[in-house]
């Protein structure tokens, strides 16, 4: 909403700050931060005593999460209010890319809150149908890659780009949307399943946006994309105020969050987080690059499915529990070094990620 005062800058030349991509990022961080921060507080109450005993705990994990019992959940209402308060006021709302964005975030959201309300109100693990769930999140991401498809450049939008190959694009045609919904929803169901301990999710994501957010701005730009050897894409820098916010949100959050919590994420926020994720790496044409980046929530997702399908083959189990951080707390790992090594490797694919991008 603030850019509005950027056209002003011919008569307040001071006002040309709010032009500026990066003063916006730092704008929506701030924001997003300040408003969880200190709304924070009573929405933990506020979900506290409507959902009187809490999300329910696992009675076959780590005894210590026991302890967790009564802890409310559906934290990621915080998140999403401080994200989409924070992109509102400081984004370009003329940018379709912001609105495609937002749009699978809310949707994917609210997935995740039915999801968490049926297993709070039935204090139940077994929430929304697994079939149907998926079936809606493949809707709403093929919804969304179609018009990513259609306002990017002809020469790209039905292409898969390659990493350090900027010249190398598999064409899809009208595959496309196809394609890239698998990693919208890969993104989003990877990210729910790491959400598992306090604090193990939200750094990863925030690690994961900041990344994105310098990428969005680098494609946004003509003179760095083609410096960079990297498919300029009109519009999408301001992707990066999008990922200011999900980092601003994300801090004021960890702060409630932080071992021992104070309030879970829940689906509402995991699945929203994570199709975010997924909607800026395919309108960026990095979706290769996400799988780096986010290569922890690749590693918990894919420890699932090798877990559930040797177990129905053979009967028996690769990892002593699944998704992966729970196997390394059977191992003996507190949930502490678990959560900071996690957060450790987390940095280090972002960093891979990042060499991709052919800085010199």
């Amino acid at each position: 909403m603030l850019v509005w005062l950027a056209e002003l800058s011919g008569t307040f030349p001071v006002l040309n700050v709010f032009r500026y991509i990066t003063f916006r990022a730092g704008g929506a961080t701030a924001t997003a931060l300040l408003f969880v921060f200190f709304f924070g507080p009573a929405a933990i109450s506020w979900l506290r005593i409507k959902q009187g005993k809490g999300q329910p705990i696992r009675t076959d994990g780590p005894e210590s999460h026991l302890a967790k019992r009564g802890t409310p959940t559906m934290g990621g209402l915080m998140i999403m209010s401080g994200l989409f308060a924070a992109v509102l006021l400081w984004g370009n709302l003329r940018n379709p890319y912001v609105w495609i964005v937002l749009g699978v975030t809310a949707a994917y959201g609210a997935i995740g809150f039915y999801d968490d309300y049926l297993k709070v109100t039935k204090q139940s693990h077994k929430g929304f149908s697994g079939k149907a769930r998926i079936a809606i999140e493949v809707v709403v991401a093929l919804i969304a890659c179609y018009f990513i498809m259609q306002i990017q450049p002809p020469a790209i939008s039905s292409g898969f780009a390659m990493p350090f190959l900027k010249e190398a694009i598999i064409p899809l045609g009208i595959l496309f949307p196809l394609v890239t919904a698998f990693v919208v929803v890969g993104a989003g169901n990877s990210v729910n399943l790491t959400d598992g301990l306090d604090g193990l999710a939200i750094v990863p994501v925030m690690i994961a946006a900041g990344t994105f957010g310098f990428i969005s701005y680098l494609v946004g730009n003509a003179i760095f994309a083609n410096y960079l050897q990297l498919h300029h894409i009109p519009g999408a820098g301001e992707l990066a105020v999008v990922c200011g916010a999900v980092i601003g949100a994300g801090l004021g959050f960890l702060w409630f969050n932080a071992p021992p919590a104070q309030i879970f994420m829940g689906d509402t926020g995991s699945l929203g987080l994570g199709g975010l994720l997924g909607t800026i790496a395919v309108a960026t044409k990095h979706e290769i690059v996400l799988a780096i980046v986010g290569g922890l929530f690749v590693v918990e997702a894919l420890s699932v499915i090798i877990q559930v399908a040797v177990y129905k083959r053979t009967g028996k189990r690769v990892f002593l529990m699944a998704p992966i951080h729970h196997h390394f707390e059977k191992l003996g790992w507190t949930e502490p070094q678990v959560v900071i090594r996690f957060w450790i490797i987390s940095v280090v694919l972002a960093l891979v990620g990042l060499s991709t991008l052919k800085l010199r």
